[in-house]
């Protein structure tokens, strides 16, 4: 099995010229021969972004631990290369990251990635959760108010006692699938509390209450609220809810907790989100650091709605429209044109702070890829690869990934960074290395996989599934557990698997 910290035998040479002497970040940016950026690595996509999620993971794990013995991701937003910033943990830096590792383990199958998402979600679950008999009880805290004393309790701007919902709620939905990676029960047992919460809080909501506010103190029921020059903000409404209806959806499909609480809160989440933010675009906050009086659109709000619609035709009949009218409204909104003359548009993060981002960028370009990819309609593929190859190059040679203009955020630079990758080879596999075999997407949950040189075993969490590999290394003479669709010219292989366990064999 490949382990996790190979990066390749040598430094790639560049087959194409380098057109400017002008750095991006960390690397002179290099061009194919009509102008437009390639990756800073190897000799394109396929060889670059295998390469530069290999060097995330190893930064992250080997990160240095914080003066009370916890690893530095478990406590700060910015990595700093000596001093350490004084600000704390990211509100969704926990959730992304169990995202991002969830589809790195199937990728690579190094049982370092699940032993790390296991010490963060039993870390979470051990140091940051509401009081039982708290109105908003059962959910976690997104913010250590105390730098180092290893306890998540209130919120980075709001202060000590106040949570965010919809953070609680992504926390919920990848807490199933840890649950359905490992078959401990606690992540089940936890994942059906912040459920409960949510499902009892939830109300309708209108043009300017979201069915749960962005900010509440979890004792009293408190929302944020900021008064200034002469204005009251109330941090009462956002749009990220995608974790909600996985959450209430994983635990329904698992018949598990109150499913009759949690369809009504569902629909009602549905209702609001195509009534209110799919009609008016106003996609508000998502950042911990951004206060209650700054209003705000996010990109993340935005583009995540729109990938969820399209992974879920079935819940909006005309989703097509309404995914290319909101990736067409972040465009308009978010589009960076410093880089045009390399044939590339970044990103930016959000209305209130027009900088493109490493994280933003590729979650629109990933968003695009899988809309070309499920509609047929190829128009937006060159553009969002180019946007890819842009935000390799916020990755240093060491695994660093620099936030343009900013800070090296553990968040942006890592758990929301490596999964727009991985999702953008699942939808294009030629963007997956020609040489190596992968496992790209499944529609179940991986538990274990062991890539070896004549035979890929893997065991999921249900017995019927679908799942798409890139056999690079070599090709697939027969699959047990399931009937195999190979692709010799693309070298895709899609298993329907009918068992739990597929291999596939040499």
């Amino acid at each position: 099995m490949r382990s996790i910290l190979f990066i390749g035998t040598a430094l790639l040479v560049a087959l194409t010229p380098v057109t400017s002497a002008e750095t991006l970040i960390y690397h002179e940016i290099r061009t194919d021969a009509s102008g437009k950026i390639v990756p800073w690595y190897g000799t394109g996509p396929s060889q670059a972004y295998d390469h530069d999620i290999r060097l995330l993971f190893q930064f992250w794990v080997n990160m240095r631990k914080c003066p009370n013995g916890v690893p530095m991701y478990l406590q700060h937003q910015v990595w700093t290369p000596s001093d350490e910033d004084h600000r704390g943990l990211g509100g969704d830096q926990i959730s992304m990251a169990l995202s991002s590792w969830r589809l790195l383990y199937g990728y690579l199958g190094d049982g370092a990635v699940r032993d790390n998402m296991v010490l963060m979600a039993d870390y979470w679950l051990d140091h940051g959760m509401s009081p039982g008999n708290a109105l908003w009880a059962n959910l976690p805290f997104p913010f250590n108010t105390s730098l180092h004393s290893g306890i998540y309790d209130g919120d980075m701007r709001a202060g000590k006692g106040f949570l965010q919902p919809d953070k609680a709620a992504s926390f919920g939905a990848e807490l199933v699938a840890l649950y359905q990676m490992t078959g401990n029960r606690r992540y089940l047992e936890a994942a059906v509390r912040i459920a409960d919460t949510l499902a009892l809080r939830v109300q309708p909501g209108d043009g300017d209450n979201s069915p749960w506010p962005f900010r509440v103190h979890a004792q009293t029921g408190e929302v944020h609220t900021v008064a200034k020059d002469g204005k009251v903000f109330r941090a009462s409404y956002t749009t990220n809810f995608t974790g909600a209806l996985d959450l209430f959806d994983g635990l329904i499909a698992l018949k598990q907790g109150d499913a009759a609480q949690y369809r009504r809160a569902r629909d009602l989440v549905f209702a609001w989100l195509k009534a209110y933010p799919m009609r008016t675009n106003h996609w508000g906050p998502f950042f911990e650091d951004v206060s209650t009086e700054s209003v705000s659109d996010t990109e993340i709000n935005a583009d995540t709605l729109a990938g969820y619609l399209i992974e879920h035709p079935s819940w909006d009949p005309d989703w097509k429209t309404h995914a290319a009218a909101i990736l067409d409204w972040s465009y308009r909104s978010f589009a960076n044109q410093e880089w045009e003359k390399y044939g590339v548009t970044p990103i930016n993060e959000q209305t209130a702070y027009r900088v493109p981002g490493n994280s933003h960028t590729s979650r629109h370009a990933a968003v695009e890829l899988l809309y070309c990819e499920k509609t047929g309609d190829l128009t937006r593929k060159e553009a969002a690869i180019r946007r890819l190859n842009w935000a390799t190059y916020m990755v240093d040679t060491d695994g660093k990934n620099r936030y343009p203009r900013d800070a090296n955020w553990l968040t942006d630079g890592y758990g929301d960074y490596v999964r727009h990758f991985l999702r953008a080879m699942a939808a294009f596999p030629e963007l997956a290395p020609d040489d190596q075999n992968h496992l790209l997407r499944t529609t179940s949950v991986i538990r274990s996989i062991d890539y070896g040189d004549t035979v890929i075993s893997y065991t999921k969490f249900d017995r019927v599934s679908t799942e798409r590999l890139k056999l690079g290394g070599w090709p697939p003479k027969s699959v047990t557990g399931g009937r195999m669709e190979w692709d010799g010219k693309t070298k895709v292989l899609t298993v329907h698997a009918t068992e739990q366990t597929v291999r596939i064999v040499r």
